[in-house]
C-alpha cells in the first residue's frame, strides 16, 4: 500500500488565531490499511482533542481481526457493524475520561461529551474489500485500476452529527464495498468538498444526481502519489493553495492506493 495523507488549517481558523482541530491517522499492514479522519466541531474549544481519540481509538478496533478477503460480504457486514459500535463506545469511554468521569455514572449527567464533539470518516482497505464507518460530514472516494473514481461515502445533508451527539451509535453509517479492480481509497473531511467534489450540473447532470468527485483531483492526487512512492508534500501544498483556501475551513485528506494500481 501507498498510505499518504495531510491536514492544513483553515485560512478562517487562521485569522482567528484557532488551531487546526481535524485529525488523521493511518495504520499500513502491508496489504491492507486502516484509515481514519476526523472533523473537530469548530464551535468547541476541545475538539481537537477530541478529533485526535476518535481517529486513535478507530483505528486501533479497526486494525482487529480483519475478514480474510475470501469470507462472505454478510461476514464482512457484521465485522464492520460491530467494530463500528465499539469505535463509538471506546470513543465516549476516552471522553468522559478526559472529562473525569465514567459513561452511565452518577455524575456523568453533569459532564459534556459535546466539548469533544468530532466527525469520523473510516476505512479498512483490504483489496478487493473496503469497509466504512462514518458518522458526520465527511466522505469517501474509491479508485479504480482504470482511473474512474466513485464517490461511494457522500457527505450527508442535514445538521452535523458527531460520535458525542445522542444516539450517535444508531445514526452510525457502516458498509462494505467489493471492488476487484480497487486502486485507491480515499478519505476526506468536509473542508474539502469545494476542492474535491463537483457539482452535478458540470457534467450535465441534474441536482438529483449529487456531488460526483472532481476526476482531475483524486487521479492527479493518485498519480503524483505513485511516481513519488507517497509523498505527501505535494497534498500538502494543494491543499494550501487558493481554490482550497476559499472554503476557511480545516482540510485533510487521507488516501491508501493499492500497489500497481
Amino acid at each position: 500500500m501507498i498510505v499518504a495523507g495531510a491536514s492544513v488549517q483553515g485560512t478562517a481558523h487562521l485569522a482567528a488565531g484557532q488551531g487546526c482541530q481535524d485529525a488523521f491517522k493511518a495504520i499500513d499492514l502491508g496489504d491492507t490499511a486502516v484509515l481514519a479522519v476526523s472533523d473537530g466541531a469548530s464551535s468547541r474549544d476541545r475538539s481537537a482533542l477530541g478529533a485526535h481519540i476518535a481517529v486513535d481509538a478507530a483505528c486501533r478496533l479497526l486494525t482487529e481481526d480483519i475478514p480474510d478477503a475470501g469470507e462472505s460480504p454478510e461476514a464482512w457486514t457484521r465485522r464492520i457493524a460491530g467494530r463500528g459500535q465499539r469505535v463509538v463506545e471506546e470513543y465516549l469511554r476516552a471522553v468522559f475520561g478526559v472529562l473525569g468521569t465514567e459513561p452511565g455514572s452518577a455524575d456523568s449527567g453533569a459532564a459534556d461529551p459535546g466539548a469533544l464533539a468530532a466527525t469520523l470518516t473510516a476505512a479498512v482497505v483490504a483489496p478487493p474489500w473496503v469497509a466504512f464507518v462514518s458518522i458526520g460530514d465527511g466522505f469517501g472516494t474509491l479508485l479504480t485500476r482504470d482511473d474512474r473514481c466513485h464517490l461511494v461515502l457522500p457527505p450527508p445533508t442535514g445538521p452535523p452529527v458527531f460520535l458525542s451527539s445522542p444516539g450517535a451509535a444508531l445514526r452510525l453509517r457502516t458498509f462494505v464495498v467489493w471492488e476487484p479492480e480497487l486502486g485507491g481509497v480515499v478519505l476526506a473531511t468536509d473542508g474539502c468538498a469545494a476542492l474535491t467534489l463537483d457539482h452535478p450540473s458540470v457534467r450535465q447532470l441534474g441536482p438529483e444526481v449529487g456531488p460526483l468527485p472532481t476526476e482531475r483531483f483524486f487521479l492527479g492526487l493518485a498519480a503524483t502519489l505513485r511516481q513519488n512512492h507517497g509523498d505527501a508534500e505535494p497534498l500538502r501544498h494543494r491543499l494550501s493553495g487558493p481554490e482550497a483556501g476559499r472554503t476557511g475551513d480545516d482540510l485533510t485528506v487521507l488516501c491508501a492506493l493499492v500497489e500497481g494500481g
